[in-house]
């Protein structure tokens, strides 16, 4: 029998050849590889703001269903290829949280084992920021959504205004904080006709850094309101209410600590003048409205005859746009980082503010290889 010859690894191909273009088009494929902006929400409420930054880019929403099973299990399909493509997921936080979380992982990973290049999560509001700090015997749950997303597969986030600038330490890989304030003070600029006559006011000391920013950038006075009956974050950071008092607790000779005094909040004061004047409450989170229709009155004592509320994420949570409604508040501004439709049906003070704009250009820069730099002109880190 005779014997194969085993002609070499050139040999056996070099009869192929490549029809006339078709090198110069994978070469063109190779160095011009595209990009795909989807919407991990399931919901059609929640999808407002990528169709308007699609519309931007001049893009089509990619080609993706996401839903919820019968037994409640997300379930995401990828309906196009996205092999080599830079990936832009959007995902904007409606009331079920934990959902919107899933959907987001589950649509990241699909995208992962599909071969994306890179893969971009656009959360303008990133939940769980709250819970950024260790308090009492609980855990710091955004640094744990920071590892999932990272596992999930994102390489890169685009955010804005996060609730702790330290947020970004968490993760391990770039996260871009955008800043909304441009799209406020343009807002306060154009839509109150009188708003040389307004002072800025924070309503706790932890927002007076936010409110002297937009006190120096319009050239107002500021305001501090002090007192407040609520709880402050810092109160009960660092497990310092830990562990419990014990009547009989045995302490060892010599380690007799100093007793710290139990914290007493002061009567409410009004640090500033806000007589005769337009207030403008600012802050980044608007969720439970109580403290601000508290500070809303007292500013209303004080004399001030207009009330604003201005804040980068309307989650304006519970029975929020009733108590706007019926409060001494003039007018709620937020922008769409979180959907709030049924809530401005229920409560018309509350106006919405469009940030597409720069979600738009930042996805567009970071496709493009181009500098963000453009994007915080005159940017601080109290902004």
């Amino acid at each position: 029998m005779p014997r194969k010859l085993l002609l070499p690894y050139k040999s056996v191909f070099s009869h192929f050849r490549a029809p006339r273009g078709l090198h110069d088009t994978l070469a063109m494929n190779a160095a011009r590889s595209g990009y795909r902006v989807f919407s991990a929400n399931s919901t059609a409420a929640s999808t407002e703001l990528a169709k308007k930054i699609t519309e931007r880019l001049g893009a089509e929403l990619g080609k993706s269903v996401v839903y919820q099973e019968t037994n409640g299990e997300t379930r995401v399909e990828i309906k196009e290829s996205v092999r080599g493509q830079d990936i832009f997921i959007i995902q904007t936080i409606p009331r079920d949280v934990n959902t919107a979380v899933m959907e987001l992982l589950i649509m990241a990973y699909a995208l992962k084992t599909s071969c994306a290049r890179n893969i971009i999560g656009v959360i303008p509001y990133f939940p769980y920021s709250k819970q950024s700090k260790m308090r009492k015997r609980g855990s710091i749950v955004c640094k744990l959504l920071a590892s999932m997303l990272a596992k999930a597969g994102l390489t890169h986030i685009i955010t804005m205004d996060l609730h702790q600038k330290e947020i970004q330490g968490f993760f391990s890989f770039p996260v871009d904080n955008l800043r909304a304030s441009p799209f406020l003070l343009q807002y306060i600029q154009e839509e109150i006709p009188d708003y040389r006559n307004a002072v800025i006011v924070a309503k706790s000391p932890g927002a007076a850094k936010r409110a002297q920013s937009y006190a120096e950038r319009l050239r107002l006075g500021l305001a501090v309101i002090h007192g407040e009956a609520q709880c402050t974050e810092q109160d009960m950071d660092d497990g310092r209410h830990s562990p419990p008092m014990l009547k009989n607790a045995t302490v060892h000779p010599g380690l007799e600590l100093p007793l710290m005094m139990a914290k007493e909040k002061p009567p409410i004061t009004v640090v500033g003048d806000v007589g005769g004047r337009i207030a403008i409450i600012v802050d980044d989170i608007i969720d439970d409205v109580e403290s601000f229709v508290a500070a809303a009155e007292i500013l209303k004592e004080r004399g001030a005859y207009k009330i604003f509320v201005m804040a980068t994420h309307g989650l304006l949570s519970a029975d929020a746009p009733r108590l706007i409604e019926e409060s001494s508040i003039d007018e709620v501004v937020v922008t769409n980082t979180v959907p709030h439709e049924v809530q401005k049906l229920q409560c018309p003070k509350i106006k919405t503010v469009d940030i597409s704009l720069i979600l738009s250009e930042a996805i567009r820069r970071i496709h493009n290889g181009e500098s963000m730099a453009y994007l915080f002109r005159n940017i601080t880190v109290d902004d």
